[in-house]
Parts: structure tokens; C-alpha cells; sequence
């Protein structure tokens, strides 16, 4: 979230700079043996926008916890279109059947921002957490945060007007991509919100109208971003408050 980044940010000049070892912040909780133990199991892997990394029905082979990366989580509609159920970045990670001894993928973990991440064996994952319960109840507790977040997404897509979901998805993207611009085009949008691609056009022409973002061409810029939350609808927050009532903030 965005006031609870693990990221060191240094004048505009100055390239950020970002501690791995730290910059997940789910990892970043554990205490310093642990956190060494469980860095020794993982391998840091460079993410590219578009990879697939679980279908839905597929093997659960790797865990990944996100540094600079960001994962959509998207589940199958029909043949033809999916939407966005929840979306991963440094506060969190993509396995999370695993802990409750599912060995594979109801959706799929699609890299919607490049960037690093650490990857783990499943099999290590579940070696670490056999027989150490502080751990097991630190990755239950997220695994809480995850399932609170999917039910404020159904909601927030039931109710919310399509311009209040944009904004807190264009948040939600901000926090994880640590920076104001980002690209995201028309049609992946549609897909993210569950809209016809009018409605997308509609909504961002929108929060443009009032200098909220610059979009062009699938550049996203937040200009706005104390407006984009008023913008917003209220589970923006309730997704911020969640994760530090159950993680600490």
C-alpha cells in the first residue's frame, strides 16, 4: 500500500534505492534467522510484463514474492475474457494454495508490471513451514488478508461505479509499482474491471477531465493522487486497513 512501502526513496534526481532482502515486505516481517533461512531457499528471478506464471488448474511448481514486480490475479469467465480478482506486488505472494495443502492454481498469476521477484520451491515452502508455527501463522494471517480483499473486490464490483474502480485500481497500481507512470492499455483495462472497453475510455476521460491522470496511448500518469482517492470508492482503504490490522503497518 502506498504508506507502507520497503522501498528507500531519494531526492528526483537520484535513482531509488531498493534493498532486496527487505523489499518484500511479507518477508521483511520475519526475524532476521528466519528471513536469512528463507533466503537462502529462494532464487531472485526478473519478471517480464505478460508472463504467465500459474494457470488455473496448473501445478503449483514455485512460490513468488514480489520486490519490484506486480501479479494480477485473474479468473476464467469464459472462453474469452477473465478479470482481475486481486493483484500481488511487494506487501505479499503468489502460492497461496499451498498452505492450505492445495497443490495447484484456481487462477492466473499474470506479471502485470516487470520487475524482480524471489521464487521458491513449493516443497521448500512447505519444509519451512512444518513444525514452525509463528511462521505458518504469519503466512495464514496474509492468507486472511488475501481472502478479505478477494470478498471487497466482489463487492466494490457489484456496487461501485466503473470511474470510483478505476481510480482504486490505479492506485492499487501505484502503490505496487512505486512510481507514477505506468502502461496499461484500453482493452487490459476492460479485462481488470469487467467492462466493455467504452466504459474504460468513459471512466478515464473522466478522471483526466478533472487532472486526476494523463493517459495516452497506454501511458498512465497519476498527477492527482490525494484526488484519485477522493475519486475513489471506499474499499480502497478498507483493502490499506485490512493488510495493517492483520500485518501491522
Amino acid at each position: 500500500m502506498a504508506k507502507i512501502s520497503a522501498n528507500v526513496f531519494l531526492p528526483a534526481q537520484a535513482a531509488p534505492i531498493v534493498v532486496l532482502t527487505l523489499a518484500n515486505r511479507l518477508l521483511a516481517v520475519l526475524d532476521a534467522s528466519d528471513r536469512d533461512r528463507f533466503h537462502a531457499t529462494c532464487v531472485e528471478v526478473d519478471l517480464v510484463r505478460g508472463e504467465v506464471l500459474h494457470e488455473p488448474g496448473s501445478v503449483i511448481d514455485y512460490i513468488y514474492f514480489p520486490t519490484s514486480s506486480f501479479i494480477s490475479m485473474m479468473i476464467p469467465v469464459d472462453q474469452h475474457s477473465m478479470l482481475e480478482v486481486g493483484l500481488v506486488g511487494d506487501e505479499g505472494m503468489v502460492g497461496l494454495p499451498l498452505l492450505l495443502g492445495v497443490g495447484f492454481s484456481p487462477l492466473r498469476a499474470l506479471v502485470q508490471g516487470s520487475g524482480h521477484a524471489w521464487r521458491m520451491a513449493a516443497r521448500s515452502l512447505l519444509a519451512e513451514v512444518t513444525g514452525r508455527p509463528d511462521l505458518h501463522r504469519l503466512m495464514l494471517r496474509y492468507l486472511q488478508v488475501s481472502l478479505s480483499q478477494l470478498a471487497q473486490t466482489a463487492a466494490c464490483t457489484r456496487f461501485h461505479v466503473v470511474e470510483q474502480r478505476l481510480a482504486r485500481w490505479l492506485l492499487m497500481t501505484q502503490d505496487r509499482a512505486h512510481q507514477d507512470a505506468f502502461h496499461i492499455t484500453h482493452e487490459y483495462l476492460a479485462y481488470m474491471l469487467g467492462v466493455r472497453r467504452v466504459g474504460v475510455t468513459k471512466a478515464a476521460t473522466m478522471l483526466q477531465k478533472h487532472h486526476l491522470i494523463k493517459y495516452h496511448r497506454g501511458e498512465i500518469m497519476v498527477l492527482d493522487r490525494p484526488g484519485l482517492l477522493r475519486a475513489s470508492c471506499s474499499c480502497y482503504q478498507a483493502d490499506c486497513d485490512i493488510y495493517d490490522e492483520l500485518m501491522g503497518s
